[in-house]
């Protein structure tokens, strides 16, 4: 596993919803700390799709949308969708 900068904090994350049966075994109530250097054990598939808003907040940036500190964001499997909410430290 890579080794995160000195000084880049990981974003907390909890998985918040998971509607039907997520196939990596997320479970509602978990959480883990997260970064563009560590995947917090999260699926594949969701940390490609989450990866560009990990960078984001991890270097400081923000979307105009929303909390600078915090976003929520939907897994790609529309059947089985595992929702997570990132926050930053």
């Amino acid at each position: 596993m890579a080794d995160q900068p000195e000084g880049i904090k990981p974003l907390d994350a909890e998985i918040t919803g998971v509607k039907g049966d997520c196939s990596a075994g997320h479970k509602v109530g978990e959480k883990f700390q997260i970064g563009c250097w560590d995947t917090g054990g999260l699926c594949g598939f969701f940390y490609h799709d989450l990866f560009p808003t990990l960078s984001v907040m991890q270097f400081g940036g923000n979307y105009p949308w929303g909390s600078a500190d915090e976003v929520t964001w939907e897994c790609p499997d529309r059947d089985n969708a595992v929702t997570i909410r990132l926050r930053r430290t």
